[in-house]
């Protein structure tokens, strides 16, 4: 099956000779939920202008749904959804009026019904004819979201929708980036909450000073990635690790009780059961164990550090 989103050497060079984009190549599937993770300035934001069509690439191409973004820009554009950082809005229109003005620009015919459901899954339904200037911070979140979903985009493009909103928005726009899934709605985004895109995404993108460093399955890059940790709690305390025990590479807690194992980088192998025959022919009790992996907020860092 054709990507839904074709971008091939991508690069963006400003008129001050500042490199925003590097060389970006990223095909994404129908329907998955893909996150675009990268700290400030990584180049994240420019990518999904020059996808959406709002800035001009110096280099390469973007095809939508197998139309260019340049030169069939009306057919590629009406498949989109965009819901940028900065709320942008007409502070004197009503809630509604401004989700109609949204689907009209795209040559939709009028659909009450289905603004009427957006407008219910995102709480935004009592508030349907109040004007915005009147509306919380939180609340003109939720508009933004609205006015991306209300031509029935194919994809949805979610540039920190949850920066500075609530913890009620935070799940109910999850709730709600579900269902579009469930629909076939393709979905990219990007956010400062790891724990997010752990949760929601099928797959990881990590960028950084305009290069994409790599895009995985997020199970395959934690897998890949995710050094597992054994922790094994004593019985009682240490002051050194025996030096029987040295080819293991431990770890000691501050304490003096708990050994620390970091074994399995590639989940093929490991040498608990070999670990666990040592440490008792060394004459050592432990009293539990635990295991635990990085999560993704760990890969991340250290993945930009590197």
């Amino acid at each position: 099956m054709q990507p839904i989103i074709q971008i091939e050497n991508l690069s963006k060079v400003y008129a001050n000779g500042f490199t925003a984009l590097k060389s970006i190549n990223l095909d994404i599937r129908e329907g998955e939920i893909i996150a675009l993770l990268g700290p400030n300035g990584a180049g994240k934001t420019t990518l999904i202008s020059i996808v959406c069509g709002i800035v001009k690439a110096s280099s390469g191409s973007v095809r939508i749904g197998g139309y260019d973004n340049v030169k069939q820009y009306r057919a590629a554009r009406s498949l989109i959804g965009l819901v940028p950082q900065e709320l942008a809005t007409d502070s004197f229109e009503s809630v509604n009026s401004t989700f109609k003005l949204s689907r009209g620009l795209f040559g939709k015919a009028p659909d009450q019904a289905w603004l009427d459901q957006v407008l219910k899954d995102l709480s935004l339904f009592d508030k349907k004819h109040e004007w915005i200037i009147r509306l919380s911070g939180g609340m003109k979140r939720r508009v933004m979201i609205g006015k991306a979903l209300a031509h029935q985009p194919r994809i949805l493009f979610l540039d920190e929708p949850t920066a500075g909103v609530d913890v009620e928005l935070r799940q109910d726009m999850w709730q709600l980036v579900r269902r579009l899934r469930e629909d076939g709605v393709t979905i990219i985004l990007t956010t400062h909450y790891l724990e997010e895109a752990e949760e929601m995404a099928d797959r990881i993108g990590v960028i950084n000073k305009g290069e994409l460093m790599l895009v995985e399955d997020k199970q395959v890059l934690m897998r890949k990635l995710g050094e597992k940790r054994l922790f094994l709690h004593l019985t009682q305390t240490l002051a050194k690790i025996p030096e029987a025990l040295a080819a293991f590479q431990l770890d000691l807690s501050e304490d003096g009780l708990t050994l620390i194992y970091r074994y399995d980088k590639q989940g093929e192998h490991s040498d608990i059961t070999q670990l666990l025959g040592a440490i008792e022919a060394a004459g050592l009790r432990w009293r539990d164990l635990d295991t635990e992996q990085h999560s993704l907020e760990e890969i991340f860092v250290n993945l930009v550090r590197k």
